[in-house]
C-alpha cells in the first residue's frame, strides 16, 4: 500500500493572498496609466471610410426617428443599436492609453503583484482537478488490489479443492 504525504496548505489563505496581490497590483497599475481621448479632432475611420464627429451621430438619430415613426419595428431597433455601436466603437478607437513615467522597481513590483496574484488564484482554481484525478487514481489502484486479492483467493481455493480431490 502506497501512502502519499501531501504538504498541508491553507487554500483559503492562498486564495485571499492571491486576490489581495492581484487587486493591489491592478490598483497601482491603474494609478500609473494615463487615458486620453482624441475624439474631438479626428473623427471615425473604418477602413477607407471616414466619418467626422458629427456624422457619427447620424445613424443613431435616423434609428431613433425611424423607431418612433414605425412604432418600434425590428429593423428600426436594429438600426438604432447599430448607431449606438458605431458611437461606442468611435470612442474606443480614439482612446489613447499610456504609462506615466515610472521606475523599473515600480514596474517590476506591479508585474509581480499582478501575475503572482493571478498565479496563486490559478493554483487554487485548478487544484481541485488535480485532487479529483489523484482520488480517481487511488480508487483505481484500490480496485486493482481488491481484484488481485479476489483472484488470489480463488486460486487458493482451487488449489485446496485439487488437493482434496487427490486424496
Amino acid at each position: 500500500m502506497v501512502i502519499k504525504m501531501k504538504k498541508a496548505r491553507n487554500e483559503l489563505l492562498q486564495f485571499l493572498a492571491g486576490l489581495a496581490m492581484l487587486v493591489v497590483g491592478l490598483f497601482i497599475f491603474s494609478q500609473k496609466v494615463m487615458v486620453s481621448s482624441g475624439f474631438f479632432g479626428y473623427g471615425f475611420r473604418l477602413g477607407g471610410f471616414h466619418m467626422s464627429n458629427g456624422l457619427i451621430m447620424v445613424p443613431f438619430i435616423i434609428g431613433v426617428v425611424w423607431m418612433f415613426a414605425s412604432e418600434g419595428s425590428f429593423a428600426s431597433k436594429a438600426f438604432t443599436v447599430a448607431g449606438v455601436l458605431i458611437i461606442i466603437a468611435a470612442v474606443i478607437m480614439t482612446t489613447n492609453i499610456s504609462l506615466v513615467h515610472i521606475t523599473l522597481f515600480e514596474w517590476i513590483l506591479i508585474l509581480v503583484l499582478i501575475f503572482g496574484g493571478a498565479g496563486l488564484l490559478a493554483r487554487i482554481f485548478f487544484a481541485g482537478r488535480q485532487v479529483t484525478e489523484d482520488r480517481q487514481q487511488d480508487r483505481d489502484r484500490q480496485q486493482l488490489e481488491d481484484t488481485s486479492a479476489r483472484v488470489r483467493a480463488i486460486e487458493d481455493e482451487l488449489e485446496h479443492m485439487k488437493r482434496e480431490n487427490k486424496k
